[in-house]
């Protein structure tokens, strides 16, 4: 398991501003990935600002936990294989990972959660001034939108560098604070 800490700016972006950022960088690496959303009925999880996913990238798994700090996120990871990622697609299996521990001192019955929506990816990543900046194109619920993320160590650096950068091609910054886990979810109340 390896702990981090995230710290980014975003912004969402139109379609057009999209394709004219992504032209900026087009030596830089492309993939999708798709992130599985947990939680109960009750959104218990999203009620105490806690994101739990599974992402699938390239054929591998990785169970993510962030919770909020003063200035950013708290991420845990861990690697679990397919069996385990299908066991509990198909069965309500959580997998046993040491995330669990956490959730059980929070008073979270992991029996509760399950999968409740998905949202796949096409992602540019850029090594950008020091930071790692991300050009997203994403579906989900049969709605697709556009964000750029910028990753870097403290958030005030990272909303002035993501700005001078959208400014620099007539792209409007505007900060966006609801993560693609709240978007997928909210999508389907819709």
């Amino acid at each position: 398991m390896s702990n981090a800490i995230e710290i980014e700016a975003k912004a969402l972006i139109t379609q057009d501003e999209y394709r004219k950022i992504v032209k900026v960088f087009p030596e830089c690496r492309r993939y999708s990935q798709t992130n599985y959303y947990i939680d109960n009925d009750e959104r218990i999880l999203a009620k105490e600002g806690i994101a739990l996913r599974i992402r699938e990238k390239n054929g591998k798994y990785v169970l993510t936990l962030k919770t909020p700090l003063s200035q950013g996120l708290l991420e845990k990871n861990e690697s679990i294989d397919e069996e385990a990622f299908k066991a509990f697609l198909e069965k309500g299996e959580f997998p046993n990972v040491d995330e669990v521990r956490f959730l059980t001192m929070l008073d979270i019955d992991v029996s509760s959660l399950k999968i409740l929506t998905s949202l796949t990816t096409d992602r540019v990543d850029v090594n950008y001034k020091d930071g790692l900046l991300s050009i997203d194109r994403n579906f989900y619920s049969g709605k697709t939108d556009y964000e750029i993320e910028f990753e870097y160590n403290s958030m005030d650096a990272a909303e002035r560098i993501l700005a001078d950068l959208l400014r620099e091609h007539d792209i409007p910054f505007h900060i966006n604070k609801t993560p693609k886990v709240r978007r997928a979810l909210k999508a389907l109340e819709e």
